[in-house]
């Protein structure tokens, strides 16, 4: 099923289009940080959409098997919240990302939640290949994760069985990356930007504790440490407004 986006509100219509550019722009750090390869791995966000819109919710999201250098505003996909239409405007019918019932299922139940990413980046996908959690061994992991990285379950592609384990993995938790058993990481932030930066920033920490553990046991980091680089690193570190 489709809605006529041209039908839409101009307000609606223009925040589809700059979260389409938005999207669009970001996915080329994919494989500019080396997270994917061929036509994997994806990135969404939630369209912001004006009050009293017409329509509920929507997502953007990248097109099924499209290639990372064919990418653009034009091509991205524009769904419903629930993943079940498809709001015309996008050339060539293309079809969401197989992996859009899982997105879709994420913002649906954490409202806080802007963006997703998925990867198949190595290391963090070696990780969930073992079914094993990052621990807490960096103290980058506490400024970012606030923890470990925790292992989600193993679930099939194609309906929001994946969805219901990333929903069930980080409720509650600190961190905005799970590994999904056998499959790879998902990341989640309060926009699309956000998500996409925790997708680099698993995957580097998943490398740099591999290569420790090579040399031998990490040393783990105490649980009020890790309390207070995060609580430093969210609430104090880098540039923020002093009104």
């Amino acid at each position: 099923m489709t809605i006529a986006l041209a039908q839409l509100s101009a307000e609606v219509q223009a925040a589809v289009a700059a979260t389409r550019e938005r999207v669009a722009a970001l996915h080329a750090e994919l494989p500019r940080n080396q997270l994917v390869v061929w036509t994997a791995g994806n990135v969404s966000e939630r369209v912001t959409l004006p009050e009293g819109s017409e329509v509920p919710g929507l997502l953007v999201i990248k097109p099924s098997g499209v290639s990372y250098d064919e990418l653009s505003a034009q091509n991205m996909v524009v769904c419903t919240l629930d993943g079940a239409k498809i709001v015309d405007g996008t050339p060539d019918s293309l079809v969401p990302s197989s992996d859009t019932a899982a997105h879709a299922y994420v913002y649906a139940h954490m409202a806080e939640v802007g963006g997703v990413v998925h990867t198949h980046s190595t290391y963090a996908t070696a990780w969930a290949a073992r079914g094993e959690e990052i621990p807490c061994v960096l103290t980058m992991m506490g400024d970012e994760f606030g923890g470990p990285v925790p292992v989600g379950p193993f679930a099939i592609i194609g309906d929001d069985s994946i969805g219901r384990g990333i929903v069930e993995t980080l409720s509650g938790h600190r961190s905005p990356a799970v590994l999904m058993q056998n499959h790879g990481p998902f990341t989640i932030g309060t926009d699309a930007r956000a998500a996409v930066k925790a997708a680099v920033m698993v995957e580097e920490v998943a490398r740099t504790v591999h290569v420790s553990r090579q040399l031998g046991e990490p040393l783990p980091i105490p649980q009020q440490s890790i309390d207070s680089l995060y609580d430093r690193y969210q609430n104090v570190y880098g540039q923020r407004s002093h009104g």
